[in-house]
This record gives C-alpha cells, structure tokens and sequence, in this order.
C-alpha cells in the first residue's frame, strides 16, 4: 500500500503554498522542482513542504504531482522565458502607441506546455480603457494560444514588482516574507500613536503599510492596562489628567494642574489611587545610591589634588606671572625710551 505523501508547492518565490498528492513520488525533497496542473493548465513549481498530515488541511482532495521536473522541462521554462521577455516589449509598445501609458504589465506567463497565456493589468482609477478591445489586439499577437487577462490591485502589482520599501528596506516586506495580504486600517495607526502624515503611514503601494499590523495586537493589549486619555487621575505628585499613553512602557504623562506633565508608571499609579481611596499601603524601598559614582556635573565632584601638584601649580603660576611682568616692563620700558626721544626731538628744535 503507498503511503500518502501530501506535499506544499510554491509557484512564486514568495507566495501561497499550494498542495498536492506526490505518493507516486515518496523522494520528492524541499526545494525540487516538480511538474503539477492547475486550471492555468501545466506549470512548473518548486517543493516547499513534505509529508504533510492530512487532517491539518482544509483540502479533502488532492490532485497529484504529474512528474518531478525534468532537465527537458526546465529547458522549456527557461525558453518561455525569452518568449515572455519578447511579448511583454510588444505589448508595451502597442499600449504606448494607443495612448494608454497609465495600463502596466505587471507579468506574462505561459503554460509549461505553451497552450496558455495569462496577463496581469495593473492600472490608476483615472485611467480608462476598453479591456475587450485589448484583449483582442494581444490574442492577435499570440494566435493558437488561450489568453487570459486578469487586473491586480496595487498591493499585489507591488509584491510582483519588488524593490525598496518605503522605511528605506532593500526588499519590500510583501516580495520578502508576506505571502498572503491582511487587512489594514486607520485604527492601528491610531491605537499605536503613529502620525497619521500620509507620507509616514503610506507604502509604496499607496496604501496603508502592512508594518502597521505587526505589533498592532500588543498595543491592543498593552493598552487595556492603563488608564485612557483625558481621564483624570490620583498621581503621587497630585491629580492630573492623562494626556498621552506609551503602552510598551506600561506608563502614561499625565498634566498636573501648577506642576505641568510628569510621567508615571502604572504601579505609582495604583499605589496613588490607593492612598487617596484610603486603603493601607507597603511604604516604599529606599534605594540608595552607590557610593563610587561618577556625577555628571563638573562643580559635584569632588576632586582631591596632592600637595605635589598643588606646589608645581604654583610654581607654574609664578612663572607665568613672571613672564608676563616681563612683556609688560619690556612694553613699558620702549614706550619709556619712545617718550626721551621725543622730548629730546623737542628741546633740539
């Protein structure tokens, strides 16, 4: 009896994992490649997962691995290649002619076995275009073959088209790890006190950046903790109202009338609301400070010089004193012999 080996294929480099049967080929590894059909007919995939337990999977059904890929079959993906290459400069090209820069080609693709062709559109909302039409001038350009044309949105165009990320990353975080697209909104921009500046919170994509989600569920949490904004609050140094929330940190700034904002961890913050309730509180620990410390401020340490250092400093002052009484009784004495002279110019004339 074979035993089943249900195995995850990717098609893209970074995309959803597909599963098929490949108990007719129990040596299939991680990364071989393997030739599978799906509804865009034969295509050559890569090996992501082997052995996968059935009952983990939503799937009922599995349809199996045609074959593992051959040195034929890659010779043939790699030709279709350069044919892809060839068609997408003659579709830009028409499109160019016909007026309608603003549609992309975001990919061309064909069937392994070349009886099919799938195009990926992008386009902006204010560019118009007969897709009908189009699809009429490219099935022209490729007789022979089924042709499909499919419009993607920014995000997936974005994925597909790589490059850097709008922090400055050298591989956007969809075309380097996400493989599928969660949902984005203004809230976990909010919920984390992002700046709601379109340019912080925006991707490369135009829309909102999927970064925003990954630590959006511990700020959910984290926040559930503390006290809301503008609500008023006993604090140790009186009562205030809250004005901004750091949830990572566990404390909030809170405005006190004639003090100003003083920021309070959640613990001062419930041992306040305990005083001022009147219920008994633990005094707290007085942590002293370590006695070899360097200060910060030059005039609170405390510097010890030897009385060796304190005589060549003196010494060296009465030099410098000494040279400077020379310069000036030297001045002195030019300014002196500058004076005879004229006055002896005088008494001549």
């Amino acid at each position: 009896m074979t035993q089943t080996n249900i195995i995850g294929v990717q098609f893209e480099a970074v995309g959803k994992n597909y599963y098929f049967d490949a108990s007719n080929f129990p040596d299939v590894k991680p990364g071989d490649p393997v030739v599978v059909r799906t509804s865009r007919g034969t295509q050559l995939a890569t090996t992501t997962q082997v052995n996968l337990d059935v009952d983990e999977l939503e799937l009922a059904t599995f349809k199996p691995v045609e074959r593992p890929a051959t040195a034929k079959d890659l010779m043939q993906r790699k030709a279709l290649a350069i044919r892809e290459d060839e068609l997408r400069e003659a579709i830009r090209t028409h499109l160019n002619e016909n007026d309608m820069s603003g549609v992309k080609i975001i990919s061309i693709e064909f069937s392994l076995d070349g009886q099919q062709l799938f195009v990926t559109l992008n386009s902006e909302n204010s560019v118009h275009y007969n897709l009908k039409r189009l699809h009429q001038d490219i099935q022209k350009m490729v007789k022979d073959v089924h042709l499909e044309i499919r419009q993607i949105g920014p995000r997936d165009a974005a994925k597909m088209i790589q490059g850097m990320g709008a922090c400055g990353l050298e591989k956007r975080c969809c075309s380097k790890f996400l493989r599928e697209f969660s949902s984005i909104s203004i809230r976990m921009a909010k919920t984390q006190d992002i700046s709601l500046t379109p340019t912080e919170i925006t991707g490369m994509c135009g829309r909102l950046r999927c970064c925003l989600s990954y630590e959006y569920d511990q700020y959910v949490e984290a926040i559930k903790t503390l006290p809301k904004r503008k609500k008023r609050v006993p604090t140790p140094m009186g009562e205030g109202r809250v004005i901004q929330i750091l949830p990572l940190r566990q404390t909030v700034i809170v405005d006190i009338p004639d003090i100003g904002p003083r920021q309070f961890t959640k613990d001062e913050l419930d041992r306040a609301e305990k005083i001022s309730r009147g219920e008994e509180v633990e005094p707290l620990e007085v942590v002293e400070a370590p006695k070899d410390v360097l200060l910060s401020r030059p005039e609170d340490q405390k510097v010890e010089r030897s009385q060796t250092n304190n005589q060549g400093n003196s010494n060296s002052k009465s030099r410098n004193s000494n040279q400077r009484r020379g310069r000036r009784s030297k001045h002195s004495g030019n300014k002196n012999n500058t004076n005879n002279n004229s006055n002896s110019h005088q008494k001549k004339t």
